[in-house]
């Protein structure tokens, strides 16, 4: 397997000019690039949740590519755009974008999960530039992109905050106790994701506990929601891009979990399975 290349970064001013095809063309290079990386990860640490990082990585490289307002030079800067993870245990993923973007380095993915690593298996705040709360206790990101849309509010601010979520985690309670309040104070600056996979630790999430229908939910307590497809990057810009309706938007996005590894998609079992070197290389071939 080769080492980790060194990707060419990626920004939002990199994209300007481009017209929608050219941009949704250039964010799928990049996703691409995002899952060999996960891959590559996973392999390296033997550790890992490979099946929801792969659902996930069109959403995260259409944010960080060509969306959020950030600044890899000054991670803290006042203005910069929030965005919480809180399917914190896809953090390879989030790492992975977080060098795409020119937060961390490239070399520096090879050490996720490695004792003394500042990769841990859960994204920690203190550790790695970017990454804007410590999340991974499931229930928790939504509450606290909430908090964080009523601080810009209350400072007259303009900086919006994006929260992804995993749908096995909506039957969190804290969950439902956030969208009540966001909906309730009109939180037109924040947007909330969720993978929707339909995959959970050990099962379907509908044989778990029954979530549909999602958008009637978020809808019943005052937010704009919309079902999306998850891995459609020009759809996955618009509807990030576009003006605030005056309420909260959520967001249903429609997943596959393992997305672009023929056998890991839409399988149970790799919620965190690690491939052998046998898959590894095929998984590698497949996003070539």
């Amino acid at each position: 397997m080769k080492p980790f290349d060194p990707e060419k970064s990626l920004a939002p001013a990199d994209l300007a000019g481009l017209s929608p095809t050219e941009r949704a063309a250039a964010l799928a290079t990049a996703a691409k690039s995002i899952r060999r990386s996960v891959v590559r990860m996973i392999n390296a640490a033997q550790l890992g949740h490979i099946g929801g990082d792969l659902s996930v990585t069109d959403i995260l490289t259409t944010l960080f590519g060509a969306v959020l307002k950030l600044d890899p030079a000054a991670p803290l800067w006042p203005e910069r755009d929030r965005f919480i993870l809180s399917k914190g245990h896809c953090a390879a993923a989030l790492y992975s974008v977080l060098a795409l973007r020119g937060f961390i380095e490239w070399d520096l993915l090879e050490t996720f999960m490695q004792p003394l690593s500042r990769l841990n298996g859960h994204p920690n705040r203190r550790k790695v530039p970017g990454v804007e709360a410590n999340t991974g206790p499931l229930g928790h990101g939504l509450p606290i992109a909430v908090g964080s849309a009523i601080a810009a509010r209350l400072s007259g601010k303009n900086w919006r905050t994006f929260v992804v979520m995993g749908d096995g985690e909506m039957q969190e309670g804290s969950n439902w106790e956030a969208i009540m309040a966001a909906g309730h104070r009109k939180l037109d600056n924040l947007v909330a994701i969720v993978d929707r996979n339909r995959l959970q630790q050990g099962a379907r999430t509908e044989d778990t506990n029954t979530l549909d229908p999602l958008t009637d939910k978020f809808a019943a307590f005052g937010w704009d929601t919309l079902e999306i497809d998850g891995h459609d990057h020009a759809a996955l810009y618009e509807l990030f891009t576009r003006a605030p309706s005056g309420k909260p938007l959520g967001v249903v996005a429609n997943t596959t979990k393992g997305k672009g590894v023929s056998f890991i998609e839409n399988r149970v079992e790799w919620h965190h399975k690690v491939p052998n070197a046998e898959q590894v290389a095929l998984a590698l071939k497949e996003l070539a």
